[in-house]
């Protein structure tokens, strides 16, 4: 299910930092000595699923709202502890 989220300053100023260009050095062999301005985006954004509950790769931007604010997949678990929460719980008769 598609939910709407909002990162906070500090959350959104260590993703932009993410994204910035790094050194392109190689390694003998040809092997890079530093990830990509794309993994490194990948990583914060997989950290920050796992802080709010959703799945990293199913983020999409919300039209008009600015840059804090996105929709994305809640993570199973999550959807799974909500419902478990809204349901009343049952307790057997002694």
């Amino acid at each position: 299910m598609r939910k709407q989220f909002e990162m906070t300053p500090d959350e959104l100023k260590e993703l932009l930092s993410a994204c910035k260009p790094t050194p392109v050095m190689y390694l003998s062999g040809g092997t890079p000595m530093f990830n990509s301005p794309q993994e490194n985006a990948n990583s914060a954004w997989q950290a920050l699923g796992r802080k709010k509950g959703f799945i990293w790769d199913s983020v999409q931007p919300v039209s008009g709202k600015g840059m804090s604010f996105f929709t994305a997949e809640e993570c199973a678990a999550e959807l799974e502890e909500e419902s478990q929460a809204q349901q009343p719980t049952r307790q057997g008769s002694h």
